[in-house]
């Protein structure tokens, strides 16, 4: 037996190299037979793990593209379940408003449903950029205007015109912002 049918257990059905070709004559019919068979044997169950591996690298790619599918389609299934309870307080407090014209239990219900979405939101990695004081920064800030002033220093953010937002560090939104530019009697 040589090295690699020790390690795979298997016992050589292959002629002796040392015989030489008129001793290969001397072999029976029925030994020529009883190789040959072996040689099938061998190829069949090597083709039979050949077709279960196809097989199963098929179901592997099958069941991949499946779970893929599903995250795509099911990705945003817990954020949304965060925002129903959000929805839930918008539609209470609308309701007690056409009931009720309060305004301080208004303001209260509405305060609370908006750190209920902050929470939520911030649960899932979506971050609030808002500047307002901060020098201008163009990757996360888009610049509205420009507003003379002597309380900033050039370039400052002096009003946010609209919050930006940005999810795991990515910018989703710029905020969009007043900048201070120095004042033309300075």
């Amino acid at each position: 037996m040589d090295k690699e049918q020790e390690y795979n257990g298997e016992e050589s059905t292959e002629i002796p190299q040392s015989q030489t070709a008129e001793n290969r004559d001397d072999l029976s019919h029925e030994e020529l037979g009883r190789l040959l068979e072996d040689a099938r044997s061998k190829a069949d169950e090597h083709w039979d793990q050949v077709v279960r591996s196809r097989a199963e690298l098929d179901n592997l790619k099958k069941r991949h593209q499946r779970e893929l599918e599903n995250a795509h389609k099911y990705g945003l299934e817990k954020f949304v379940g965060e925002l129903l309870g959000v929805r839930d307080s918008l539609e209470l407090g609308f309701n007690a408003a056409k009931e009720n014209h309060d305004v301080e239990k208004l303001l209260e219900g509405t305060e609370l449903t908006l750190k209920m979405l902050a929470d939520a939101m911030a649960k899932f990695g979506v971050e609030q950029i808002d500047p307002e004081g901060e020098p201008f920064n163009p990757e996360l800030h888009q610049a509205m205007g420009m507003v003379p002033t002597d309380e900033f220093a050039p370039n400052t953010v002096v009003n946010v015109v609209q919050k930006g937002y940005q999810l795991n560090g990515r910018l989703i939104r710029p905020a969009m912002v007043m900048v201070s530019q120095a004042a033309p009697n300075a």
